[in-house]
């Protein structure tokens, strides 16, 4: 098996374990759930033991399953530095690659991701433009920059897409807040607190719950404040206002260090959002410059970003 197949083989098997189901993993992949299913047939063989038990309702990991994950995902990220650190020594990349992405997850994971990268490849450069809008999925920039970073689902099949990250989506509210209004047990009892909520067209998933293999919406009666700006809600949160619903790629570093409190994460985070992070491009082949910075990011980012990693850690 080559080192891309094995990456990827491995990968798969992480988002299945990630998401809890054939069918919600295949849709990370070009793939169908039945064909999720022969390659996870295909990796128990190969590794001689059962890594799941499947039932009608859900897919859960046998105890070497749980063991084995943990080697796959160090393996999956040496794979993929190995892979990025050969490029960079067989060849010296050199020239601009431009990169348009949402302002709030630019500022807080992707500069600080290229900077590294860049520190890696001194004969490249990055133009990072940075803009509000973080749900355009059409890639209205393609074009005139090589990479879009978008959050969604990928609905224009003239353009490529690279997942980088999944997303997890976690209701959150302030020690004072809490304290003053008392902690909700249930998300049925949203309806019953002050709540921060999106002005306009909330991302898809916000203010959803996965009850008993069922998702289904709750939100807070009075909303203290809307905003189009997901930053602008987490200020609020942070201020004592109310509950809001945020990716945990936002809300992560606050809710580790006690300033956010976590809600209905009794059994640990959420399951991801079938949608995700992605780096849009319009070729089917991106120049090397481009697939440099993308598997830089991916090995950054995948398969469990640090965000959620650091949350994982600090609850475990």
């Amino acid at each position: 098996m080559n080192p891309t197949t094995l990456t990827d083989q491995l990968s798969l098997f992480l988002d299945v374990l990630e998401a809890g189901s054939f069918s919600a993993a295949a849709r990370r992949h070009p793939l169908t759930p039945s064909a999720v299913a022969r390659r996870i047939d295909s990796l128990e063989s190969a590794v001689g033991s059962r890594l799941f038990l499947r039932s009608t309702h859900a897919v859960l990991p046998t105890p070497a399953g749980t063991a084995f994950a943990e080697r796959a995902r160090r393996i999956v990220r040496e794979l993929q530095l190995a892979r990025a650190e050969a490029v960079s020594l067989s060849h010296a990349p050199e020239g601009l690659i431009r990169v348009d992405a949402p302002a709030a997850f630019g500022r807080r994971h992707l500069a600080p991701a290229i900077a590294d990268f860049l520190t890696v490849y001194p004969g490249l450069d990055v133009h990072l433009h940075l803009i509000d809008s973080f749900v355009d999925m059409q890639g209205e920039h393609l074009g005139k920059v090589d990479l879009v970073l978008r959050a969604g689902h990928i609905v224009d099949t003239r353009l490529i897409a690279t997942p980088l990250a999944s997303i997890v989506r976690i209701a959150c509210a302030s020690p004072a807040y809490l304290k003053n209004r008392g902690t909700p047990t249930h998300p049925s009892q949203l309806n019953e607190h002050d709540g921060l909520d999106w002005e306009g067209l909330a991302p898809m998933f916000a203010w959803r719950f996965e009850l008993d293999g069922r998702k289904n919406t709750y939100r807070p009666q009075r909303i203290r404040m809307s905003a189009n700006n997901a930053e602008a809600l987490l200020s609020g949160a942070l201020a004592g206002l109310g509950i809001a619903h945020l990716p945990t790629w936002l809300a992560s570093e606050y809710l580790v260090r006690g300033e956010l409190m976590p809600l209905f994460c009794e059994n640990g985070l959420p399951n991801a959002e079938s949608a995700g992070i992605y780096a849009l491009r319009l070729e089917q082949h991106a120049n090397a410059r481009s697939r440099l910075l993308l598997e830089y990011l991916k090995s950054r980012f995948s398969p469990i970003p640090p965000w959620d990693l650091a949350l994982q850690s600090g609850w475990g």
